[in-house]
């Protein structure tokens, strides 16, 4: 199952209604049913994501990375698989950019570079 979900999922580009790029699928999160049958609930994207994912001190690094960045220890953006419209050579999603929450690292660009910029909040965008 991991093979298969693997090329299905990971590393495909994340596709928002509007075609704007949001980053890759860099891990997924499980929960199980009542029936104890596990599914795939969320997509994770992000450098905290795909450095747990991938382990080792590059993985260890990208973690410390994401800290720095993140209000929460490493929370990567956390898309639910229901707002997945379909699977192709990307991960459509049915949700607009503006529907979901920002990634941690655009937070935090914002709130301590792009927001101290004269006149940034009349930007288009």
């Amino acid at each position: 199952m991991r093979v298969q979900l693997g090329r299905q999922l990971l590393d495909r580009q994340i596709v928002d209604a509007d075609g704007l790029l949001l980053g890759k699928v860099d891990d997924v999160e499980f929960a199980v049913d009542e029936r104890g049958v596990p599914y795939v609930a969320y997509l994770l994207t992000g450098q905290g994501a795909l450095g747990r994912r991938i382990g080792g001190r590059v993985g260890r690094l990208l973690v410390a990375l994401a800290d720095r960045f993140a209000e929460e220890a490493s929370a990567p953006l956390r898309i639910p698989f229901g707002r997945v419209a379909r699977i192709d050579s990307a991960v459509r999603l049915r949700a607009r950019a503006d529907e979901l929450p920002r990634p941690p690292v655009e937070t935090w660009l914002r709130r301590h570079l792009i927001d101290r910029i004269p006149g940034a909040d009349r930007a288009s965008g």
